[in-house]
């Protein structure tokens, strides 16, 4: 996982904190629903990246592959 990659993960985390904080979720399916949105804010900051870019910005690396080096 490249650093680009734990950095929107971060942020699909923080979004999905703030939004259940902002609209206190009563019930899991609500709470799911705060999850895929948290998500959706990280997916689409993604893509407006790798469009800027031209680049994918999700890599074949894992923390298993990394630590064999």
């Amino acid at each position: 996982m490249t650093n680009t990659e734990l950095i929107f993960n971060m942020l699909a985390e923080i979004s999905t904190k703030d939004i259940s904080q902002a609209e206190d979720p009563d019930t899991f399916e609500e709470s799911i629903n705060v999850a895929r949105r948290g998500g959706n804010v990280a997916s689409v900051a993604r893509k407006e990246l790798e469009a800027q870019t031209g680049k994918k910005v999700i890599s074949p690396l894992n923390a298993k592959k990394a630590l064999k080096n």
